[in-house]
């Protein structure tokens, strides 16, 4: 691929900025060579001299935005710098807790230290007591990433959650433990709705328990202590003062003060925040933090005004998932505070200079984004702020002349400041994707996109590139392509893979589907069925070969792009038949109820049919991985994948001979 000069030097102008104020850079006409007049030979050693420069001021300006924020030195309960305020990731723990949002433990881990990268300074890793996989999970988190110190000295803190009782809170101080900042959080409603009709305590009652809940955490030796009054905005405040009171006194270190419904007002919930901050005794000994839901759309907002009155930790997520209507959203907080806490946040209530500031990293924020919203199948609305496909697009012919003169007239940061690179797409030198398309290519592009994938995914996207590639004429886009790095997520816990399947549909006849798959013991078994049209009828011979027994939740099929050769995207979600023999039963943090997990998947292809089996056997491979493990955790030892009960195999007929050492074990699952 050739690039002129001119297109090159502007790319490297645009990437010269500096790292601090991730603002626009300005494109001022003599920082660029017009286009129409190249350089002349005779010009050749200023040409080089010149790109030289405009090269090094892009590699510099990219190490600028690589290079890691100082912070405080971590102490429970205390930030020696009034300004700073810490950023606390609950991703794995409430945003997994949004339906179909269900994580794999390497996925979990994955995340985890994406987050590190990132820079957060507690990573709430999950609810130990759910199921013994979330133990294992956070635990896993917690001796990997809470033991993995950065080269200047950040290691971030892990956090278990815990019910107020005992056996809730032993195991978040056992799977957290060994991390080198371990933290337990445990919470209980204060709310008279949730007091009285929920707990069915008096608030005499609920003082003990939260109490005594502190004090046995700081028994096993846990010296960072958080505790959540849950449904704090809709509490009484001259309840919320007495409790808050008690749990500072058996040695909590962090109150976070939750609006649990997202019930209230920025101007409300700022006031509770001060009012908390002047009348709890001993609130100058502890750090005040915030966790706001979604409901009226007003999370980041009133996080941050629990920021303007005194609070220094922000409870938030990647993208915002989570409960209901999802939770503050980190992102948001993040470069609303990068932009703004320095000049906007000077009446803190006399707190510090009121110039509040993170140590966020944010040029790891898009791939950060992209990951979970690949791995929890979640994918982001396009005009999500900061993060969202349009959020740095331009289609109005007003805007982009306002763009071409000045990125300034409609950025009010760069994309490059959250990870985002533009590249020579976007910056006047586009890079057509088709099936003469090597690797490197297909893998640049997607580094310029956000995704830094390792080879072995590469490797799986690029596999299915060229076999779009091959159908699809013009090329792949940029959705295209991100759809195919979707399609491949979470297939490291792969068990079973489509490989055949022809249907037959009309108005005169009976849908019917022949579905070939290959199973965890190396063996292809086939199967056809009926159904009410092709994609039942498809979904019910993968059903029978896999041997499952779940629900069809939901079904989503959409075009990525434009056109009758558009790739399709198909979501899913299942949950298996109570009683059944898929059960994936878990407890739920908040209401305590075992319910059985939602599990989902995401296919891509120019054909629907395909498209929506890929999904449904991805959504499928996720529950019966989950039940493989879950298992092994329970009996102590390993569960072989080939029996019936673990792997899924049905009583589909094997399309090729199995191996001789394991042909007496598959004889009972043939006819």
């Amino acid at each position: 691929m050739r690039i002129s000069f001119t297109a090159s030097v502007i790319a490297a102008v645009c990437l010269a900025c500096p790292s601090s104020a991730f603002t626009p850079r300005a494109l001022q006409p003599s920082s660029i060579t017009p286009s129409v007049n190249l350089p002349s030979v005779s010009d050749s050693a200023t040409t080089q001299r010149s790109h030289s420069i405009a090269l090094k001021a892009a590699v510099d300006a990219n190490e600028a935005l690589y290079q890691r924020k100082t912070r405080p030195e971590y102490i429970p309960g205390r930030i020696d710098d009034p300004d700073y305020v810490r950023i606390f990731d609950t991703t794995l723990r409430d945003g997994e807790q949004s339906p179909g949002a269900t994580l794999t433990s390497a996925e979990k881990l994955e995340i985890a230290q994406n987050l590190a990268r990132l820079g957060v300074d507690i990573i709430e890793a999950g609810f130990p007591i759910a199921s013994p996989d979330d133990f294992n999970a956070v635990k896993q988190i917690a001796d990997i990433v809470g033991n993995d110190v950065f080269d200047d000295g950040y290691v971030p803190v892990i956090c278990g959650l815990s019910r107020a009782n005992d056996r809730d809170i032993q195991a978040a101080w056992d799977a957290v433990k060994g991390a080198i900042r371990p933290r337990v959080h445990t919470f209980i409603a204060t709310s008279p709705i949730h007091m009285e009709t929920k707990l069915n305590k008096t608030p005499d009652e609920v003082v003990a328990i939260a109490v005594h809940a502190v004090e046995f955490a700081k028994s096993l030796g846990c010296t960072d202590i958080e505790f959540s009054p849950e449904d704090a905005g809709r509490s009484d405040p001259e309840f919320l003062y007495r409790i808050l009171s008690e749990v500072i006194k058996a040695g909590a270190t962090t109150l976070n003060i939750p609006d649990t419904t997202g019930w209230n007002m920025p101007w409300e919930f700022g006031a509770l925040i001060n009012k908390l901050r002047e009348n709890v005794e001993g609130a100058e000994n502890v750090i005040f933090s915030t966790h706001c839901q979604n409901d009226l759309g007003l999370a980041t907002a009133n996080s941050l005004a629990g920021a303007l009155n005194g609070a220094r930790q922000l409870e938030c997520t990647i993208n915002g998932i989570g409960e209901r209507a999802g939770n503050a959203s980190l992102e948001e907080i993040v470069m609303a505070l990068s932009l703004k806490g320095s000049t906007h946040f000077d009446e803190g209530m006399g707190i510090g200079s009121g110039k509040l500031y993170t140590a966020i990293n944010p040029v790891h924020i898009t791939p950060t984004s992209k990951m979970v919203s690949e791995y929890t199948g979640m994918a982001c609305q396009p005009h999500k702020a900061i993060v969202g496909a349009n959020a740095f697009q331009h289609e109005s012919g007003i805007h982009q002349d306002g763009m071409i003169k000045n990125k300034s007239t409609y950025e009010i940061m760069t994309p490059e400041s959250i990870g985002l690179m533009r590249g020579e797409q976007q910056s006047g030198a586009g890079i057509v994707l088709g099936k003469h398309s090597g690797r490197n290519a297909v893998g640049t592009r997607l580094k310029e996109l956000g995704y830094d994938l390792d080879v072995d995914k590469l490797n799986a996207v690029f596999k299915r590139f060229k076999q779009v590639a091959e159908r699809k004429k013009g090329g792949l886009e940029d959705d295209d392509l991100e759809a195919l790095v979707s399609d491949q997520a979470g297939l490291s816990n792969q068990l079973w893979t489509v490989t055949g399947l022809q249907v037959s549909t009309g108005m005169s006849g009976i849908p019917t589907a022949t579905v070939k798959m290959l199973g965890p013991d190396g063996v292809e078994r086939y199967v056809a069925c009926t159904g009410t049209g092709p994609v039942d009828a498809v979904y019910k011979a993968i059903d029978q070969i896999t041997g499952v027994s779940v629900n069809l939740e939901a079904y989503q099929l959409s075009s990525v792009t434009e056109g009758i050769e558009a790739l399709a995207t198909t979501r899913v979600q299942i949950t298996p038949i109570e009683g059944g023999p898929n059960d994936s039963l878990s407890l739920h943090s908040q209401s305590g109820v075992s319910r059985n997990r939602k599990f989902s998947g995401m296919g891509s292809d120019t054909d629907i049919i395909i498209a929506s089996a890929r999904a449904y056997t991805s959504a499928l491979n996720k529950l019966l991985t989950w039940n493989v493990r879950r298992r092994e955790q329970s009996t102590g030892g390993v569960v072989d994948i080939n029996g019936k009960d673990d792997s899924g195999i049905g009583d589909a007929v094997p399309a090729t001979q199995p191996a001789v050492s394991v042909a007496a074990d598959l004889q009972q699952h043939s006819p």
